[in-house]
């Protein structure tokens, strides 16, 4: 089990490689450090030759998703992951159970159970599946059709 789910896909370009570049490099401000911060760009990051690591530009929900490919001859391939700075956010969040459970048994509110532990488990589970991998579904969906209509390409079907 992955603790932060990610994402990769290749891609078909449409137009030729210099032409795609060229199109990222003008809708692309510079960042290197990757953050949030309103542009009249697409996009925020780091473009070197063909390879690029970037995010959306979408004020408060853009920096979640790093996108980070390379753009060949006629295909490429992007790879979409939670940015390090929420890794460990989300890596908070998903030690709240175990805190509680530790603090629970500590303080003698409540008797120890095994449910306990079934609950701790659940939270977990639930924290990772239903809020982090929903909110990275949709959120890295629309930074990658932001990059798909910047770019002109097409997705391969895997």
């Amino acid at each position: 089990m992955k603790i932060f789910p990610t994402k990769e896909l290749k891609f078909k370009l449409i137009d030729d490689q210099a032409e795609t570049l060229n199109r990222l490099i003008r809708r692309t401000e510079k960042s290197e450090n990757l953050t949030s911060q309103h542009t009249d760009k697409s996009f925020r990051g780091i473009i070197m030759e063909n390879e690029f690591k970037i995010i959306s530009s979408a004020i408060g929900k853009g920096a979640f998703c790093v996108m980070t490919g390379a753009i060949e001859s006629d295909k490429g391939n992007v790879k979409v992951e939670i940015h390090k700075v929420f890794r460990i956010l989300l890596s908070l969040l998903l030690c709240f159970p175990i805190i509680g459970l530790i603090a629970l048994t500590l303080t003698k509110a409540q008797e120890y159970s095994a449910i306990l532990i079934l609950v701790m488990i659940g939270q977990i589970l639930i924290i990772r599946y239903a809020f982090i991998g929903l909110v990275f579904k949709f959120l890295s969906r629309e930074s990658l059709n932001r990059l798909r209509d910047v770019l002109d390409l097409e997705w391969i079907k895997n």
